[in-house]
């Protein structure tokens, strides 16, 4: 299957922790950072998610926020340090790369306005935040 979404980072579950609605799954990926999916529990239960189980972390990059310095304490689980590698605006809209650690890249689409305030460049640290609900789980 062929999808549109950018950020399809490999990983494998660490842990499921199940409610009455909801799961959470926690992934670490293939370059040792951790990414913390909220899905549904029948979700969970359908893909037969235990640890150990090789997955796929999937993440819109209109869903991936840009931070271009330490994040202060905040409520979003996912926080990937790295290094920009590529800044490209369109004329409303910039895509944002970032290197993170094993190789793995995120992509962010954001508004070209918030990258020219945040004056995002290559070469420079800033850190991909993501909300737990809008990572999905797939399997390879």
């Amino acid at each position: 299957m062929q999808l549109s979404i950018r950020n399809q980072l490999a990983g494998t579950v660490e842990s499921v922790a199940t409610g009455e609605a909801m799961s959470t799954v926690r992934v670490r990926l293939d370059g040792g950072q951790e990414v913390t999916a909220a899905i549904t529990a029948e979700s969970a239960r359908d893909l037969a998610l235990t640890e150990g189980t090789a997955v796929l972390a999937l993440v819109k990059s209109t869903e991936v926020a840009v931070a271009a310095a330490t994040v202060p304490r905040i409520s979003i689980r996912n926080q990937l340090a790295g290094t920009i590698t590529a800044v490209e605006h369109g004329a409303v809209m910039t895509t944002v790369k970032l290197a993170v650690a094993g190789g793995v890249t995120v992509t962010a689409a954001i508004t070209k306005d918030a990258a020219e305030d945040l004056d995002l460049a290559e070469g420079a640290p800033a850190v991909a935040l993501i909300k737990s609900t809008e990572v999905s789980v797939a399997l390879p």
